[in-house]
């Protein structure tokens, strides 16, 4: 059983604040030990449900936050940038189930540092009409390559998040949300305890014991409103994009290609503008 992990890092045990997350903060190098020892509960949980190949991939900001050397020995790390698939670079068919850990809800939710993908450069997005952030794209995605989520950890509103997509999938609060930097703190034994069970426990469950058929291609459509009016005129150089206004852009394919127009996007905006995420 091959088991694939995005890691991202709002989402993770004991983390609420910008200088826990961000290169240079006063917490950074405590952040990323924290974000270390979810990911190693979750892969010991994946272990004792059977599990032989795992990958993870480092999915926060710059991708470089996990120590190689504080990694579980049985996983393969995939660090760096830039990435085309992002925050699911190297999922494959061939992976079981995607767990995904220390995420955050989408742009204006209230949850500990929500956002979507570029903090306050992105204000919305839309798969479908439906309003959508890092985890129903990654949900979306994983099961169009046809690899189902099997378990997402984070604060509770990234878990009801998730809820909203796919009830089927096993969450874990870690925190609960007093405000967009601030939360209820479990405790970090407690909440790690709890991670590697329910990976444990989703992995060893029947939906998720091989992996499921990729959904047929249909074509959807992405819309994205960026605070930017310059972005989304820049993007409309692109082939196929379309405005709905000044600041909102669109584009219409089939999964994971769309995943993969939608992070050249973001090197685009990325290169026009210099601005904090959670300012």
């Amino acid at each position: 059983m091959r088991i694939y992990f995005s890691v991202d890092m709002e989402g993770v045990t004991g983390l609420v604040d910008a200088d826990d997350v961000q290169p240079g903060g006063r917490d950074y190098e405590r952040g990323r030990l924290m974000m270390a020892e979810d990911v190693n509960a979750a892969i010991r949980g994946a272990i004792a449900a059977g599990a032989t190949g795992i990958t993870v991939n480092d999915a926060h900001g710059r991708m470089r936050n996990l120590l190689p050397e504080s990694l579980h020995p049985a996983a393969r790390l995939i660090r760096g940038r830039t990435k085309q698939m992002g925050m699911l670079e190297g999922l494959t068919p061939e992976h079981d189930a995607v767990v995904c850990v220390g995420y955050h809800s989408r742009a204006g939710a209230p949850g500990v540092l929500s956002h979507s993908f570029m903090g306050h450069e992105i204000e919305d997005i839309w798969l479908d009409g439906r309003p959508v952030g890092e985890i129903g794209l990654a949900h979306a995605t994983a099961a169009a390559i046809g690899v189902p989520v099997a378990v997402l950890t984070g604060d509770d509103s990234a878990c009801a998040e998730m809820a909203e997509w796919d009830g089927s999938v096993a969450t874990v609060a870690v925190k609960y949300a007093h405000g967009r930097f601030a939360a209820d703190l479990r405790p970090a034994g407690e909440a790690r305890t709890a991670i590697e069970e329910a990976v444990a426990a989703a992995l060893s469950a029947p939906r998720t014991a091989q992996s499921v058929a990729a959904e047929p291609a249909e074509p959807s459509t992405l819309a994205v409103r960026w605070q930017s009016a310059s972005v989304a005129a820049t993007l409309l150089g692109i082939p196929g994009v379309t405005s709905t206004d000044t600041r909102t852009v669109q584009a219409q394919g089939t999964l994971p290609g769309l995943y993969r127009l939608f992070g050249v996007w973001m090197r685009v905006a990325a290169s026009l503008t210099d601005q904090p995420p959670y300012c």
